[in-house]
């Protein structure tokens, strides 16, 4: 059928919440994609930061299709070994051995779950940065700065305050004793790709310990291997109290994780938070397989493409490209 067809069958169904889809493809390999007229494109958008390691990766495949054909899904009364194997492979990157993470299905359900932990401090104040992007569900978007995506829903939930991103004396007048959590994406993508200034982690962990607040990184996006680490943030040498990820982990399968160290890692308790499908197995069995592929040399392509590409951009001279910023390998010209 003719990417024309399917297009009309598109309008005729879904809810008009994207507009017109651009294209309808039909089927990836590596960095292409084809859609349904056969024409084959590079994929520079990757799912919006979800295939890292490309699309139909033969390590992702088999561990998705494996998994599959032996045990889907048994809810979260009951555990599998993939989803234990991967909740110690996500805790062990945060360096604390009493980490603990809880899986959920995407970016936005990670920073739900990272929210509903910061109530369970006591306090109710959390600071969130100006020109960040968290997500679409009510508790996520409560922390979006961005007015076109709040506006239309408030009132939102929360006492959420915003600051300009690497401001840190701005963060320091706002942080206070009712403060639970300052929020930072260590390069804000939606914002436009800009990076977070030199010093400003460090600072903003110093003002959380000072008021006796936790420090939440949002890698949903800078996580695992896209700016060259693991954690992004881990390049700064600061340590988190909640980690959110997602995208990247599944590679196309919906999964994504709330990390919790030290004090934080004990706050959630039975019946305050669940999930059907979280770390359900299949989903797991693909966090794994990327994990391996990100251990198996992966990661280090990441660095090196990501710092050929900056300088290839930048060699170009072009008159509109003013600089490309970024970190390691999410990079952007501007």
């Amino acid at each position: 059928m003719s990417q024309a067809d399917l297009q009309g069958r598109y309008a005729a169904v879904m809810m008009n919440a994207f507009g017109a889809p651009k294209r309808v493809f039909a089927r990836g390999e590596g960095v292409h994609l084809w859609d349904e007229d056969g024409n084959r494109y590079t994929d520079l958008l990757s799912g919006l930061a979800v295939t890292a390691l490309g699309h139909a990766h033969p390590g992702v495949t088999a561990a998705i299709a494996g998994q599959l054909g032996s045990l889907g899904h048994v809810s979260n009364f009951f555990a599998s070994e993939p989803q234990v194997r991967l909740a110690e492979r996500l805790a062990a990157l945060t360096g604390d051995p009493g980490a603990r993470v809880f899986f959920t299905n995407s970016g936005t359900e990670a920073n739900e779950a990272a929210f509903k932990l910061t109530r369970l401090t006591g306090r109710t104040k959390v600071i969130a940065m100006e020109g960040s992007f968290h997500g679409r569900t009510m508790g996520a978007l409560a922390l979006t700065a961005n007015p076109k995506y709040r506006e239309p829903f408030e009132p939102l939930p929360g006492e959420v305050v915003f600051v300009p991103f690497g401001d840190e004396a701005a963060l320091s007048e706002a942080a206070d004793d009712r403060t639970a959590a300052i929020l930072i994406e260590t390069v804000q993508g939606e914002n436009g790709v800009v990076p977070v200034p030199d010093g400003f982690l460090k600072a903003a962990r110093g003002i959380a310990d000072g008021v006796g607040a936790l420090l939440w990184i949002d890698e949903v996006q800078t996580g695992l291997g896209r700016c060259g680490e693991f954690l992004a943030h881990t390049a700064d040498g600061v340590a988190a109290d909640l980690i959110t990820l997602a995208k990247g982990l599944g590679n196309g399968f919906p999964v994504g994780a709330c990390i919790a160290t030290g004090r934080a890692a004990d706050l959630l308790q039975p019946g305050q938070h669940g999930t059907t499908f979280g770390g359900n197995p299949v989903a797991a069995a693909a966090g794994n397989a990327v994990l391996d592929a990100l251990e198996a040399g992966a990661l280090d392509n990441a660095r090196e493409v990501g710092a050929w590409l900056a300088a290839a951009i930048e060699g170009l001279g072009h008159p509109l490209i003013e600089s490309v910023r970024g970190g390691a390998c999410c990079w952007a010209s501007c």
